[in-house]
């Protein structure tokens, strides 16, 4: 691997980092030239800070007080970059959104943790929003993630999301969604605000019922109407459903039926099954990016989601620049040698690169 690329890559990292907090080398005496090195430790090897150096407290401190947006900007600012070197606003795009989760195994308190089962000691969970580009033709990296509350509004949450991210990639040919999406008041938001959607519509009787009589192997598309009350308003709205019956899946060697919303109709008569499984690549992400999970006890959110994004900008910076070379991991541990190398030696000097 080129030294001078990952010493670059190190130097976003601390970018990120003091954009996420506020902070200045020249006016703090703890930065993201510091601060990095434990984070890109405790990322390769799946530990806790606290575990890794004696900047977990300086961290803490510093993401408490840093507001939670600071984050999701300084990643953008980050995207916009990626954006202009690769032409994206030049592309036609497709995107997904999906949720994640990090598993919490204490007391559940607050908004931020959403109760869960207690199952192997797992008592409740942080949630994040990602929405990635899944383009064939564009590296597949998240674009924007978003921390998740309780109760929190999903159809504002998704159209926010998408007029920050929308300034830096090019026409949103479509946006694709699973079947925990399938929500009337998302649908009619998206088509007020002329996003193409399509969405994985789960088991419902009412819909179930229409493919009963289909042939197996049959599809066929319908105009559906529905009602949506909404600040004390009724609204109607169509969109396409595309009800397809036992269709088989050659990777999993299994027929299924699919129900697929769409408010396009070249995509409700198109390949809906091929341009959805493109929203499997988000899924895919998530696992790569679990290889730099950082492990973290707190309760804060500002916490949590400074780690989860951080582990993003690794993951895209892998991507985008070392995929073809190195597997994750062996990334992971070269930025962590890297980044030993010159906190141990502050001048030594590295030729500048701009690939990364």
């Amino acid at each position: 691997m080129n030294r001078e690329r990952i010493v670059f890559s190190l130097g976003i990292l601390r970018h990120f980092i003091n954009g996420s907090f506020g902070l200045q080398r020249d006016t703090h005496s703890v930065s993201g030239f510091e601060l990095a090195e434990s984070l890109v430790d405790s990322a390769a090897y799946n530990t806790y800070l606290e575990t890794i150096g004696n900047k977990a407290d300086t961290f803490n401190l510093r993401a408490r007080e840093a507001i939670t947006e600071m984050a999701t900007y300084s990643y953008l600012d980050y995207i916009r970059r990626l954006s202009e070197k690769f032409g994206w606003k030049a592309k036609e795009v497709m995107l997904a959104f999906d949720y994640t989760d990090e598993d919490f195994y204490g007391d559940v308190q607050g908004f931020d943790i959403h109760g869960w089962t207690g199952d192997k000691g797992v008592t409740g969970k942080f949630k994040f929003l990602t929405c990635s580009i899944v383009s064939d033709d564009i590296e597949r990296i998240p674009i924007i993630s978003v921390p998740i509350a309780l109760g929190h509004y999903k159809s504002y949450t998704i159209t926010h999301c998408l007029e920050l991210v929308r300034q830096y990639i090019g026409p949103i040919k479509l946006i694709l969604f699973d079947r925990g999406f399938y929500d009337k008041d998302l649908m009619y938001e998206l088509q007020q605000n002329r996003f193409n959607y399509l969405i994985f519509v789960p088991k419902q009787k009412d819909k179930q019922e229409l493919l009963y009589p289909l042939d197996k192997g049959s599809r066929v598309t319908i105009i559906w109407d529905y009602e949506l009350n909404k600040d004390k308003t009724n609204y109607h709205f169509d969109s396409y459903l595309t009800f397809m019956k036992q269709i088989y899946d050659h990777k999993s060697d299994a027929a299924y039926d699919w129900v697929f919303a769409t408010n396009v109709e070249e995509v409700a008569l198109g390949n809906l099954i091929q341009d959805y499984k493109k929203r499997w690549n988000i899924e895919t992400g998530f696992r790569v990016q679990d290889e730099a999970r950082i492990r973290c006890k707190s309760t804060d959110m500002k916490i949590r989601y400074f780690l989860f994004i951080f582990e993003q900008v690794l993951q895209t910076q892998w991507v985008c620049f070392y995929k073809e070379e190195v597997s994750f991991k062996e990334f992971l541990i070269e930025m962590h040698k890297t980044c030993k190398d010159l906190v141990a030696n502050p001048n030594k000097k590295y030729g500048r690169s701009i690939q990364a």
